[in-house]
């Protein structure tokens, strides 16, 4: 079996598989200094969702076209069943452009790990996702505060409502710790995992078919395994589509979750 190199300096007798000193050698562009394809592959994410909707809407007109008509469908989604559908239609509107442009980023952002000029998730990153996260925690706190006053919003976490007195401090730190901490972290950590495990496991099948494969003109017929592992990797690229669908959505399903539970004084 062929070995796979990872790296210019290698010793085949001692390493099946070699890796770099360093992980950044992976993404770094020697010829942008210290810009590496992850900073590169955000920028475009962002330029991508830009350009489509100004495309879409840069020519309206009462009878859309193809485009412009898409456009209008994604952002009634992200408005309808998320904005208005979680928040309500008297806080909803107010926060549809940042989950609009918090669905689309992601959305783009995950389909880069099936495109094949890319073939890497900008999510995969948990530089990104705890970034995303942060913005949608530093929202949903002033927003709760803005709406409650910062000792209503408080209090209501300290000293939840409708518990019982006994249970109130128990209940009020687990809240406190859960809506401050805890979400910030599972909101990023979810859309981390889902999407490094799918990279990872798509690479390792991508390659683990092309070592087999490689071997047939040898006259290996081990080599044939090659075909099932293509087949696996063909499979797992259809669902990591799926996958990056549902994650975006799920990413700003909860934020939405989040925003409303800060709003709306009785959802406490």
């Amino acid at each position: 079996m062929e070995l796979i190199f990872a790296a210019s300096a290698c010793d085949p007798e001692e390493q099946i598989i070699c890796t770099p000193e360093t992980v950044n050698e992976l993404f770094e562009l020697p010829f942008i200094g210290g810009i590496n394809r992850t900073m590169i592959l955000n920028i475009v994410a962002a330029l991508l969702v830009v350009w489509f909707f100004w495309a879409a809407f840069r020519k309206r007109s009462l009878i859309p076209g193809k485009l412009q008509a898409f456009g209008e469908m994604a952002l009634g989604f992200v408005r309808d069943e998320i904005a208005v559908g979680i928040i309500g239609p008297k806080h909803g509107l107010k926060y549809f452009p940042y989950l609009a442009s918090l669905f689309f980023f992601i959305l783009v952002g995950n389909l880069m790990e099936v495109f094949p000029l890319t073939l890497f998730p900008i999510t995969s990153r948990i530089g990104l996702p705890i970034f995303l996260a942060l913005i949608t925690w530093v929202l949903f706190v002033v927003a709760g505060i803005r709406a409650q006053g910062f000792g209503g919003y408080f209090g209501h976490l300290l000293w939840p409502p409708g518990v019982p007195v006994a249970l109130k401090p128990l209940v009020g730190l687990i809240e406190f710790v859960s809506v401050l901490l805890v979400r910030p972290f599972s909101l990023a950590v979810r859309l981390f995992a889902n999407l490094a495990a799918g990279h990872v496991m798509l690479a390792l099948m991508l390659l683990s078919s092309w070592v087999f494969l490689a071997s047939l003109p040898t006259g290996n017929l081990n080599g044939m395994w090659g075909f099932l592992w293509a087949g696996l990797a063909l499979f797992i690229y259809v669902f990591e589509i799926l996958v990056a669908i549902l994650q975006a959505y799920i990413f700003t399903l909860l934020s939405a979750v989040y925003i409303q539970t800060s709003v709306e004084v009785e959802a406490h």
